[in-house]
């Protein structure tokens, strides 16, 4: 098995709503700020997400998204699974027929790493991922990173301007 960017993607901006959506709707640009991915790959990967009811939407002004569901009710494999992510490692997909129609000498081994893998995914939720202090840690130096490019946005005229009582 190989999580793809897809898989990684959506897992990486899940979390960061679970960080970021606490009062408000977060804005799909301000992922794509944080995280460094595309804001048009967010927009499809939401689109995903939504419809699987993992997420909300807020249009206008102030809009964005939330989680549809708290963070602890959100496990990592259904966020996989929205986005039609496969964790199967095996080459006939599951279906016993890897080999001449048949299943190969090593298919009941990958299918039960398949399953491992997937046990351990829906044994963790967005929530325990929020309350790891090396997530913390990172969520704060990507907030200062974004507060430091929002601040470089402002024009020379603006700095002076907030500058003058």
């Amino acid at each position: 098995m190989r999580l793809t960017t897809k898989g990684r993607y959506a897992v990486t901006a899940m979390l960061d709503l679970a960080l970021h959506a606490t009062e408000k709707p977060v804005p799909l640009a301000d992922i794509s700020q944080r995280q460094g991915i595309s804001l048009s790959y967010l927009e499809q990967l939401f689109s995903r997400l939504r419809r699987q009811g993992l997420v909300d939407s807020a249009r206008g002004p102030g809009g964005g998204y939330r989680l549809a569901r708290t963070a602890a009710e959100i496990a990592v494999v259904d966020v996989i699974n929205a986005i039609d992510e496969n964790v199967n490692v095996t080459r006939c997909g599951g279906r016993g027929d890897c080999q001449d129609g048949e299943p190969c000498l090593t298919h009941d081994l990958w299918c039960d790493l398949s399953k491992q893998i997937h046990d351990f995914l829906a044994g963790i939720d967005l929530q325990q991922l929020v309350e790891r202090r090396s997530v913390k840690a990172i969520a704060q130096r990507q907030d200062g990173i974004e507060a430091a490019a929002q601040f470089n946005a402002i024009t020379d005229t603006d700095r002076e301007a907030l500058a003058t009582p």
